[in-house]
């Protein structure tokens, strides 16, 4: 027997940028099904690093930033908790002069956008950050950056999405999605049921490229998988959340005391999980070594990974189908969606309610990829998870 739910809005992907367009859209009046295939947030958006940093983005980001940090300036208003946000401060790191440099031009390219960044001399720096190592010379502080906790921030925009009236549905895998010439027709894997609506969103996360190519919007959708670990708790010692000019690692130190730490690569153990790979460990500790000495001694007591969707130029997709009106697409947030994602869930509400958003996405638009060679017949989605 099927079970048939009509909305206005259905959206596939309970990650935080799925989450966010539920709750904005429920706010706009809309009726929304949000389907997971999973628990919402448990993907990228629950495992991530808890980075919430304007600092370092594409200037083509940054009005996405500066809206998103906004909403985190009254998340514990939004969606019922703080997530242990807090605005810490951003500081990259400088190891060189080119380094400096660096985040020089950048802090001049993007005066425009009210970050304000300051540097650091290496003098600066080791009067107000004793604590980092001499590989440090010196860098870029964004005050108003900061951190959060992904695995209570993500689940709790689905909550509140719920709260407000969305429909979500969690462990409901989809299985085929179709346009019957009216409204989208989602089929799940749950027994029976069927979603229609006029409005579809594809939030999937890494998981995202099938629902694409089954409505002719094939984009080079690849996934990434990080390398994370976090260590015992210790003595606090650092304020700001960090990275690293030219990459490297980044990490945190939370109030309980442990530093969480990422960078490098892990291993995909299948198509649904990944591991911290041991290299990648290593690389990480050695660096985290040099740039904070206070963890030479420091116990590691996990190492996780997740899988993250990256597109070539490293940037979202995040706008209409080239090919169906009422699709639109957020995914590809290139393991940095966390920040800009509820300011993403917003803008995809905007679209499908009003077809436009005053949030500039032009840097988004999916027609920057050449549309691939049509196929006859598409094959049946696999499950599709979410960031």
């Amino acid at each position: 027997m099927t079970r048939r739910l009509d909305c206005d809005v259905a959206i596939v992907g309970g990650g935080i940028v799925g989450a966010s367009a539920a709750l904005a859209l429920r706010r706009l009046g809309r009726s929304v099904v949000l389907l997971e295939r999973d628990l919402c947030g448990s993907r990228s958006s629950g495992v991530n690093f808890g980075g919430v940093r304007r600092q370092g983005r594409p200037l083509s980001q940054l009005p996405l930033a500066q809206r998103a940090h906004q909403i985190w300036g009254r998340l514990a208003a939004t969606i019922g908790t703080d997530g242990e946000y807090e605005r810490s401060g951003h500081f990259k790191i400088a190891r060189s002069e080119a380094d400096l440099a660096a985040l020089e031009r950048y802090r001049d390219m993007g005066r425009d956008y009210d970050l304000g960044l300051q540097m650091l001399s290496a003098s600066q720096l080791r009067a107000r950050a004793p604590w980092l190592g001499a590989k440090a010379q010196g860098g870029s502080l964004c005050p108003e950056d900061g951190q959060a906790n992904p695995r209570l921030v993500s689940p709790a925009f689905a909550r509140a999405a719920e709260a407000a009236g969305a429909q979500v549905l969690e462990r409901t895998p989809l299985y085929e999605a179709e346009h019957d010439g009216q409204r989208f027709v989602l089929h799940a894997r749950t027994a029976g049921l069927q979603v229609r609506a006029p409005v579809l969103l594809n939030c999937a996360g890494a998981w995202a490229g099938p629902l694409a190519e089954r409505f002719g919007d094939a984009v080079p959708l690849a996934s990434g998988h990080p390398a994370m670990a976090v260590t015992e708790p210790l003595p606090h010692f650092m304020g700001w959340s960090l990275g690293v000019e030219g990459g490297g690692i980044y990490c945190r130190q939370v109030a309980r005391g442990n530093v969480v730490m990422g960078g490098g690569a892990g291993v995909a153990l299948d198509a649904d999980r990944a591991r911290a790979e041991r290299g990648a460990i290593a690389g990480i500790c050695r660096q985290a070594i040099e740039l904070l000495p206070a963890l030479r001694h420091a116990h590691i007591i996990r190492t996780w990974s997740g899988t993250e969707g990256y597109l070539p130029d490293r940037q979202p997709v995040l706008g209409p189908s080239r090919a169906v009106p009422g699709l639109f697409h957020g995914f590809g947030f290139a393991g940095a969606g966390f920040q800009i994602g509820p300011a993403a869930g917003e803008v995809l509400a905007e679209l499908a309610c009003h077809g436009r958003s005053p949030t500039p996405i032009d840097a988004f638009a999916l027609d920057r990829f050449e549309p691939a060679a049509p196929v006859a017949a598409p094959a049946p989605l696999p499950a599709l998870a979410t960031r």
